[in-house]
């Protein structure tokens, strides 16, 4: 089984998070998963219109900055941004991402 692993949160720096954010691209793609569920990976409504490969690429991006695990279930992968952690350890960031997307 492929694993891809998150950085642990207490290892999170909030300058790799935004530096993550800062693409318009990613910022969409965490609007997108903000509500903290798992999301399928291959699903297209990520509002976003790339290409599959620069897609994977941002998944990547995401989860090594902390922002999202990613979950295997067989041959499916889901994307889950992890809401919680960053609310305890960031509090407010989120919430002002969404905020600001009005």
């Amino acid at each position: 089984m492929t694993e891809y692993p998150s950085p642990p949160m207490d290892q999170v720096e909030l300058v790799d998070v935004l530096r993550a954010l800062a693409d318009p691209v990613r910022l969409q793609m965490v609007r997108a998963i903000a509500d903290g569920d798992a999301h399928p990976k291959g699903v297209t409504d990520w509002g976003v219109d790339v290409q599959k490969s620069t897609l994977a690429h941002h998944f990547k991006t995401l989860r090594e900055a902390g922002l999202t695990n990613t979950i295997v279930n067989g041959r499916t992968h889901d994307i889950q941004l992890r809401r919680a952690e960053l609310d305890e350890r960031f509090p407010g960031l989120i919430e002002a991402l969404l905020d600001a997307a009005d």
